[in-house]
Parts: C-alpha cells; structure tokens; sequence
C-alpha cells in the first residue's frame, strides 16, 4: 500500500512574492541556558523559535532517535518483525553507559529491545538492532547517514548507533528536530517513548526495571518522548514532544547545565506553542487520499492512505474556513517503483494562496508486471470493453 510521507519540512509562502518563510520567532529567550535549541510544528516542520539551530554539537544519546527512525522502517519494509528475537552478540553486550545488561548470546524480542532503548536509551540494545538489522554496526552507522542525507540533515554525521563519544560525531538541533519529525511518522513509536514505567526479563530471576529517562513523560500533559542525552562533552540534552487535540510539537535542547534547567525550559518551549498556536487537520491516520496508477505495474492502482496526520499550522484565532487541499500527482507514473519515489505532492491552500506542500512519496516497491499479467490485463480491457 502507497501511503503519503514529509521527507523535508513543510513552510508557509509569502504573500507577496510566493517564497518560502518561516514563523517569526519570540523576541524572548525560551531557552537562555542552553548552547542551541529549536522549537517546531511536527506536522509542518515551521520553526517557530530558534537558537543556534545549525551549531554542530554532540548529541549524546539523542544518536538514538535516528537508531529508532531505521528500525520502525525495517518493521514496516517487513525486514523484521516485532515479536521477532534478537540474538545479543559480545560487542553488543560490551556496550558501557546506559545499559540493559544484556548478556553475550541473550535473546530479546524487537519489541522488548525498542523498550529498552526508548526508555533506559541502551546502548547494548542500540547494538544489538544496529547488527540485526545492518549487519554490522558499521554497516547500519552507514544507513543512518544515507538516512540523515535523505531527510536534508546537512549538519549531522554518526559515527555510532548510540551515541557514545566519539570523534566527528555530531549533529545541530534542527537537524535532530528533523529526525524526531521522521520518527513520529510511526505513530507507534509513541507507545515506547510515552511509556514511564515498564520491565524487561518480569517473568524471569532477574526482571529489570525501566524507568524513562525523559521525565517529563509523566510531569508534562500531553507529552510522549522522545529521547535524553547526557555525556560530559555534550551536557545534558532532550528531543521532546507534546500533543494537544490534533497539535503535536517537538522541543530540541542542547548542551543544558542539568536536568533540570533542561526540563524547565523545554517547558517552556511547549506552553508557548500551545499557548500561541494550533493546527488545523487535513488528514488524520488511516483517512483515503487518492489513487494512482501505476502503468505497467503489478498493481496498476494504488489507493494513497494517510500513513500519520497532516496538519496546517495556525495562530490561535486564525479562522481555518477557506482551507482547502489539492493532490497534486507526478504525470505516467510507470513501474517500477522504488521505495521513498516521489509520485507527487500534496499542496494546501488558504483562500487563493498556497500556505503548505507536502510531498508524497512510495513506502513500498512496485515492481514491473510481467508479460502474461500485461497481456491478460489488456485482453480483459478488451473483453469488457466489447
């Protein structure tokens, strides 16, 4: 099934001249204590507060939202499954800092390891689904910058899957608010991230006890994840995100002096987006958008489905009436058709002016039909055309 995805941060258009802007910025200082932070509209991807939002920095385990982004894509592509297990190699269970202690040759669903990583940030679950998935470690670090290339992250480079110290590892806060834009496309991500309490290993001898690292999971209404970050390099850094009604926003903070200064201005961040902005839905989850056709594929129509919510960002007060859509779809799309292919964009309007575009690409590969499908679908033309 096609389904619509935002690869790029969607923006309002000018009155005037048509051209890409952004929301103006609060004259205040959300964040004064922190070296940069980035405050944005998940839906659309408009800042609407920034702070040094392109200064490279080390991002600590924040690294991992990215391990996350690959791994619901592989859940997705069916590469992997969630009840599936993973085998724990020695290098993964070598892993120092942030730990699930798993053991050399220990076994843990995806569905177990994704727990441990969204809420006790492991660096040896990070590794094991890095080698899953990748292979290796160095193989999925590669993935992971193919991926930040792909989603205009121009200030990011991994140099590893969980983000432990390392030369030439780093990334900005809009880069990271990028990615964690990418992650909440998998709406269940939210399930692992949202969760403040849970155990691993509970039927065993030694059940294990998670607490989310993000505690503003249980202190913050509305707020879900994403992920914390503390190395002595980096300080202490949060991705987080908070919805509202059909609002969902994502607060980026690094390098803050404790948690928390960091919790209390990420807080910040939220009360002014909800005290100034909402969204008005275009679609939500599961809703029918269109169809395409694809000639000369194995399937020659695909229904496009809302995959997660698209929304336009409004001021509170703005009047949403005169808010329209149009599918704007790419002409003869012809098979095959590669997974993430751009088939067109989806552009909405405010009266006569166009306020967001989003693109629309295939999550899935469409292969080219055979001849014997070809020729039996032309002579059934044929057939009910007579």
């Amino acid at each position: 099934m096609l389904a619509m995805a935002l690869v790029m941060p969607a923006v309002h258009a000018d009155d005037k001249t048509g051209k890409a802007k952004e929301e103006s910025a609060p004259q205040i200082d959300l964040a004064p204590n922190a070296s940069s932070a980035v405050l944005l509209d998940a839906d659309t991807g408009t800042i609407l507060y920034d702070k040094n939002k392109d200064q490279k920095l080390p991002p600590a385990s924040i690294t991992k939202i990215m391990t996350m982004v690959l791994i619901m894509e592989a859940l997705d592509q069916g590469k992997i499954k969630i009840d599936e297990k993973v085998r724990t190699s020695e290098y993964a269970a070598s892993m120092g800092g942030s730990q699930i202690f798993l053991e050399p040759g220990e076994e843990m669903t995806v569905d177990e390891m994704l727990k441990g990583i969204a809420m006790a940030s492991g660096n040896d679950a990070s590794v094991a689904m890095a080698e899953k998935i990748g292979g290796t470690e160095e193989a999925f670090v590669g993935m992971m910058n193919e991926k930040a290339k792909q989603l205009g992250m121009q200030n990011t480079h991994f140099v590893n899957v969980n983000g432990l110290p390392a030369e030439n590892h780093y990334t900005t806060s809009y880069d990271i608010a990028l990615m964690s834009r990418e992650l909440l496309k998998h709406e269940e991500i939210t399930k692992y991230t949202g969760l403040y309490q849970d155990y691993l290993r509970k039927d065993s001898e030694k059940p294990f006890w998670l607490v989310n690292t993000n505690k503003l999971v249980r202190f913050y209404t509305g707020a879900d994840g994403l992920k914390t970050g503390y190395t002595s390099e980096a300080k202490f850094c949060l991705s987080a995100t908070a919805k509202r009604d059909t609002f969902r926003v994502v607060a980026v903070v690094l390098g803050e002096p404790n948690t928390k200064t960091r919790n209390a201005e990420v807080t910040k961040m939220f009360d002014y987006a909800f005290s100034q902005y909402t969204s008005h839905p275009i679609f939500k989850t599961g809703d029918h958008i269109g169809n395409v056709r694809v000639e000369k594929g194995e399937q020659p129509q695909i229904e496009i489905t809302a995959k997660h919510q698209y929304s336009v960002l409004m001021k509170k007060g703005d009047a949403g009436a005169d808010i329209r859509h149009e599918l704007q779809l790419l002409p003869e799309l012809k098979a095959p058709i590669a997974y993430g292919q751009p088939l067109g964009k989806l552009v909405v309007y405010k009266g006569d002016r166009i306020v967001s575009e989003f693109p629309v690409e295939s999550p899935v590969e469409v292969k080219k039909a055979n001849w014997w499908k070809l020729l039996k679908r032309t002579s059934l033309k044929l057939f009910m055309a007579d």
